[in-house]
């Protein structure tokens, strides 16, 4: 299988941590940043890549020691004072500075994006290297320190805890720590001139004016918790943010502990509710269980748009069988060129990536029996908390929880191009 982005990411070595000092100027869209890396040699290393964007670099250490650098094409390569043994830990330092811009990509530019009024970052799955220095593969995760400086009447909001925040003079710096691991695509900053409040059991930050459609239209988010709690575990992380940022956004944007919707998502009368629940969701499938690598994400999409149909079935809407054969009925009318587990890069994110996923849970669920199905998958997210996931890896978790064959009806929905049929 040839792997997807192959320009990303560098498996010589994993970062543990990073430690991201940031300081942002937002009407001049000027970004100074220092981040700190604690790396882990995998191999002997006399140099090693990391994925950087078209910020101005002005400096890198290692270990406290001036480092020799090369950047440039998306990628700045250190070179260590002395070469890294195996096993070796060292902090990278790189100083950088400059205008941040989207990486482009098949889907339109990704990572620091400008708002009319703040920025936000969305960076799945190849965004990150647009604001700071990283090993950008989903499989290398790392605790994270992020600290923003920025003009006082904005908001800033980050992965995992606020864990201080200190008025200056016209600037305020806040401080987040994001204990869990997380992936580089998963990193994530919010800018904006946000009202903040608690509300069923989560944050949510929106524009004030529009702070009455924000409640209604997730008012019934702790329900879905509950739900989710009881069908995939417990919720995995420390708290959950919802960010309303004041621009339309073509799609919600998922992070770690934290989704980003646009305004044009709120009506007031839920009618985005189903993308609530697909982005809660993703807590689980795909924040705390992440996959290896890009190939799989039906592990990550599929499962989230099941949890739509789960919703639906648990809230008083159609039950899942009835989005199922809906669905099935709109697939089959497509080209049946489709690998699921192995979709190709430039139809990573194609609505048969969602939907056939899904598909092919409902016809496990179906072949198992509730009590079977949501027990593995309870098992399933238990057992990879905080971790990376594969195909294989689940196809032979599941086969642990029935007496039944799974293995020919897995296989038809991940590995053959047509689509199977609907029990």
């Amino acid at each position: 299988m040839t792997p997807y982005f192959p320009g990303h990411g560098d498996h010589r070595y994993g970062v543990s941590h990073y430690d991201l000092r940031l300081a942002y100027r937002i009407q001049a869209n000027r970004l100074d940043g220092t981040a700190r890396l604690t790396v882990s040699a995998a191999e002997p290393l006399s140099a090693l890549d990391l994925d950087f964007g078209r910020l101005r670099v002005a400096g890198v250490t290692v270990g406290g020691v001036t480092a020799r650098y090369a950047h440039g094409g998306g990628k700045l390569r250190v070179t260590p004072p002395t070469p890294l043994p195996a096993g070796e830990q060292a902090v990278v330092e790189v100083r950088y500075s400059g205008k941040p811009a989207p990486v482009p990509s098949p889907w339109g530019g990704l990572g620091w994006e400008e708002l009319s009024d703040g920025a936000l970052v969305a960076g799945q799955p190849i965004g990150a290297p647009s604001w700071f220095p990283c090993n950008d593969r989903p499989g290398d995760k790392a605790s994270y320190r992020i600290s923003v400086t920025t003009a006082s009447p904005y908001q800033v909001i980050a992965n995992g805890v606020l864990v201080d925040r200190r008025r200056g003079a016209g600037n305020t710096t806040w401080v987040y720590e994001q204990a869990e691991p997380m992936a580089s695509y998963l990193a994530s900053v919010q800018i904006g001139r946000y009202q903040v409040f608690e509300y069923g059991g989560s944050r949510l930050a929106c524009p004030p004016r529009l702070a009455a459609r924000v409640r209604h239209d997730f008012a019934r988010q702790d329900q879905m918790t509950a739900l989710f709690g009881d069908l995939f575990g417990p919720y995995p992380f420390t708290g959950y943010t919802v960010v309303v940022a004041d621009d339309d956004l073509e799609i919600p944007v998922e992070a770690q502990g934290m989704s980003i919707f646009g305004r044009n998502h709120v009506d007031g009368v839920r009618g985005c509710e189903r993308l609530v629940a697909h982005e809660l969701a993703h807590q689980w499938f795909g924040n705390s269980l992440t996959v290896a690598c890009w190939s799989d994400i039906w592990l990550q999409e599929g499962f989230a748009a099941y949890a739509e149909w789960l919703w639906s079935e648990a809230s008083g809407g159609p039950p899942a069988g009835d989005h199922a054969r809906r669905w099935w009925h709109r697939l089959s009318l497509l080209p049946q060129d489709f690998v699921l587990a192995d979709p190709g890069e430039r139809t990573l994110f194609d609505d048969r990536v969602y939907k056939r996923g899904a598909l092919t849970l409902h016809a496990l669920r179906a072949a198992m029996g509730d009590e079977a199905f949501f027990a593995a998958l309870r098992a399933w997210t238990a057992g990879h908390r905080h971790g990376t996931v594969t195909t294989r890896e689940f196809a032979g978790h599941v086969q642990r929880y029935t007496s039944r064959p799974v293995g020919p009806l897995l296989s038809a929905w991940l590995h053959d191009k047509p689509l199977p049929g609907l029990a």
